[in-house]
């Protein structure tokens, strides 16, 4: 880690203490959850595959997650290194390659078994650009709203452009069936468009076009309507295959009480739950480590919200100002919404829980944000270090509070 001349560190120590826990979190829990999908994954053939037989890889999630995670962390220091300007360059460039993209999935998309078609073939690895879409969705609002102080506020020149942007994002994934991934990226835009001044009747609008939007999906799209259909069975006898997974995720948070069964001892991730080591693992591991630790992990999202918006507060410009705050509301929205899904709180969605679930993409891009982020907080007046560093000599604070109410 960096210091600065007094001896503090540069960036939020909290809030990288916080993301700590969490990478070191899931590697232990996919480590403990993983070995059955591991036992499938490397011997399919094997008809009663066990840990002794020597075909049969009982860790190879780990072996693969540890490659991931090196690769985000080496991400996540490029990241960091990058000056900020950098970003604001090439943030036109990156929109419009990433719009081409999320179109080219559309038509060459794989879903591999699942709904969503929005998976790239690479080599012997897949990616999943929707969860870069996030990032260069950031990078483009903050750039335009940013340079746009003057026209936030207008129906035709703030609202009407900023729905469009967000369009050209949402729609392509909406069409790839991924509804959770576009529910983020709503929110991201939003919290960007909100913090940039918009008058809240038109985020009154778009809100009201957005629930009347849903509203015929649920009516018109099959496999949308057996989720909602799932959710609001979760505590009736269903055998549906569209309300198996809230069932038994239900059951697996349950099952852990307070303390626990132990690592290795869950039972739900060997029979039961679907995708125990990705979009389930925050319930898988409730199972096995029960709700006196797997509320720390419900913490560590809060500190990451509370350390991510007051850098934002203390940014220098408005660009590292909304910067900040799409990052931020993108990762703590995420995680929560996640969290409400494996608790039975939600409709499934599809979407990991940042820093834990095991998936290359959403790992790599979530530690190129929190790279970002930490670059910020360097000259954030709201820093853990950054206040006795800084001092009151700062020149300028952007405005952050200019929406109207009318």
């Amino acid at each position: 880690m960096v210091k600065n001349h007094k001896g503090g560190f540069k960036f939020d120590v909290i809030l990288a203490a916080a993301v700590g826990f969490l990478l070191l979190f899931g590697l232990i829990m996919i480590t403990s959850i993983g070995v059955p999908k591991s036992i499938m994954l490397s011997a399919p053939d094997i008809l009663y595959p066990s840990c002794s037989d020597e075909a049969v890889d009982c860790y190879l999630l780990f072996k693969k997650h540890l490659m991931r995670l090196a690769a985000g962390l080496l991400a996540f220091l490029v990241a960091y290194k990058f000056p900020i300007k950098i970003w604001r360059k090439f943030a036109p460039l990156m929109f419009v390659a990433m719009v081409g993209l999320l179109l080219f999935v559309m038509v060459a998309g794989q879903n591999f078994g699942t709904i969503a078609s929005n998976w790239i073939q690479v080599f012997d690895t897949s990616i999943q650009p929707s969860e870069f879409a996030r990032l260069v969705l950031i990078f483009y609002l903050s750039y335009w709203f940013s340079k746009r102080a003057g026209t936030v506020e207008s129906f035709q020149d703030g609202f009407l452009p900023f729905c469009f942007i967000l369009g050209l994002i949402v729609l392509p994934v909406v069409l790839q069936n991924d509804f959770g991934a576009s529910l983020v990226l709503c929110l991201i835009g939003v919290s960007i468009y909100f913090m940039a001044g918009a008058r809240l009747r038109h985020l009154a609008i778009g809100f009201s076009v957005a629930l009347m939007a849903m509203i015929i999906a649920v009516a018109t799209v099959t496999h949308v309507q057996e989720r909602f259909k799932g959710f609001t069975s979760i505590d009736e006898e269903c055998l549906e295959d569209y309300c198996w997974q809230s069932q038994q995720a239900n059951i697996a948070v349950g099952s852990g009480g307070f303390f626990g069964k132990g690592l290795t001892q869950g039972v739900q991730k060997s029979y039961w739950l679907p995708q125990a080591s990705d979009d389930f693992i925050f319930a898988a591991s409730a199972e096995e480590l029960g709700f006196i630790r797997i509320v720390l992990v419900v913490i560590a999202y809060f500190v990451i919200g509370w350390r991510g918006y007051a850098i934002a507060r203390g940014a220098q410009n408005t660009f590292e100002t909304y910067l900040a705050v799409g990052i931020t509301t993108w990762i703590v929205a995420q995680a929560y919404i996640n969290i409400g899904v494996n608790t039975a709180l939600m409709p499934v969605t599809g979407i990991t829980l940042p820093f834990v679930s095991y998936g290359g993409s959403s790992l790599v891009a979530s530690l190129v944000g929190i790279g970002i982020l930490l670059k910020i907080s360097e000259n954030s007046d709201e820093t853990s270090s950054g206040i006795y560093r800084r001092g009151n000599r700062r020149a300028y604070r952007p405005q952050l509070r200019r929406y109207r109410r009318g």
